[in-house]
């Protein structure tokens, strides 16, 4: 990884980031795959997609994170409610995939 004050101009600095929002999406179907197999769990054990406990969970570490990183918690706090909201909307839909 180059250091970003090596970075010589905004072309190169463009590149930079366009390999680094390849490598979160990669991490993002990483999280989509793990989200799938949650559901295969619940779904043996009876449990339901949306476990608010763990969605509270999932938020304060997200926001611990950001505030570890200097990033802004409220942003991230956000950011990661949408991605909650679309797995469990994800585990529903594999859920009830056998239901009329």
């Amino acid at each position: 990884m180059t250091r970003i004050q090596d970075i010589p101009d905004m072309a190169a600095l463009r590149v930079e980031i366009d390999a680094l929002d390849a490598r979160l999406m990669a991490l993002m179907a990483r999280r989509h795959a793990l989200i799938d197999r949650a559901a295969q769990i619940k779904s043996g054990n009876g449990m339901p997609a949306r476990i608010d406990a763990r969605v509270e969970e999932v938020v304060a570490n997200v926001r611990a994170h950001a505030m570890d990183h200097a990033l802004d918690p409220d942003l991230y706090d956000r950011i990661w409610r949408l991605l909650i909201e679309a797995a469990i909307a994800q585990e529903e839909r594999q859920l009830n995939k056998d239901r009329p």
